[in-house]
């Protein structure tokens, strides 16, 4: 995966220097990996004891993090939190959801802020959750936050972020939709139904899912990283969002599979609890800022993401 941009100081001329909280991920991990392979190093933050030089140790629940520990680190990466999807959202694990953002953020920002020589860039992942519920309205970066758990979270975990922004450092908002990958996420539970021919739409299927294919994803960070002059929000999403009928068609039509069943909305309810929205609220979000900096999807439509996860 190529960034499309390079930094402003050194850039992709030669190697960077670049913390990332959260590498243990699904996004994280791909990033750290697609960033060594083109020279950087990444230094990755983990809440043990550092096992080497390339590991910084932080706490981000106590907000412990030593600003020397950032020292020499060109870039910061935050795509550290709870998954959305891996629980029942109980009223505890709504609170999980909350601090490990907000509060990682906030002891990233802080610390960035208390350097004496601070990163060049801040990258901090955000959602799409912020917008809400949309319907059929189609919104990017210019529209307001919605309401309701989600997008009151996603206002408050970006506001995190000011430290960094009010000390001088270029700050961007990685606002993720749902990332199409075989190995987790939203997706990576969709993939092993739809080949055992289980899968079908969620609720009426009319709902919009704002996707992008992981490789997008990781090309699109790194533009954001690596490119000067981008700051501020930006949705990390593919410019056609499907609804879930023709994202049930697209996984049929790949895998080769039947896609009949389907599960009532009162059912999703029952089971998922608050986590049901997220699946059959509608987000029809669109990447104007992404596009106007001249980033270029390689997966612009739903089917040609699942290929591609099918690929990677």
């Amino acid at each position: 995966m190529e960034a499309s941009g390079a930094g402003g100081r050194g850039g992709t001329e030669r190697g960077w220097t670049i913390a990332v909280a959260g590498a243990s991920g699904l996004i994280g991990g791909a990033l750290a990996r697609s960033l060594e392979a083109d020279g950087h190093r990444v230094r990755r933050l983990v809440r043990r004891e550092p096992r080497g030089g390339d590991e910084i140790r932080w706490d981000p629940h106590s907000g412990r993090l030593d600003p020397a520990a950032l020292a020499g680190c060109d870039a910061v990466v935050n795509l550290a939190g709870a998954g959305v999807g891996d629980r029942r959202w109980t009223e505890a694990y709504k609170r999980e959801i909350r601090d490990s953002r907000v509060l990682g953020t906030q002891a990233l920002a802080g610390a960035i802020a208390a350097m004496d020589t601070p990163p060049e860039v801040f990258v901090n992942g955000s959602a799409i959750g912020y917008y809400g519920e949309t319907g059929d309205r189609a919104v990017d970066e210019s529209a307001p936050h919605g309401r309701g758990f989600l997008p009151e979270l996603t206002v408050e975990w970006e506001a995190a972020t000011e430290p960094a922004r009010t000390a001088g450092v270029r700050t961007v908002l990685a606002r993720t939709g749902l990332v199409v990958a075989r190995q987790g996420g939203a997706w990576g539970r969709l993939f092993p139904l739809f080949r055992a021919g289980l899968g079908g739409r969620l609720g009426d299927g009319r709902q919009y899912w704002s996707f992008v294919a992981l490789r997008d994803e990781i090309d699109a960070l790194r533009h954001l990283l690596l490119t000067p002059g981008l700051d501020g929000p930006f949705n990390v999403t593919a410019p056609a969002p499907a609804t879930n009928r023709e994202v049930t068609a697209a996984m049929a039509k790949v895998l080769r599979r039947p896609a009949v069943f389907a599960v009532p909305a009162p059912v999703l309810r029952t089971v998922l609890g608050g986590m049901s929205q997220d699946v059959l609220g509608s987000a029809r979000v669109l990447p104007a800022r992404l596009r106007e900096s001249g980033f270029v999807f390689s997966c612009p439509d739903v089917e040609s993401a699942v290929r591609a996860a099918l690929r990677d």
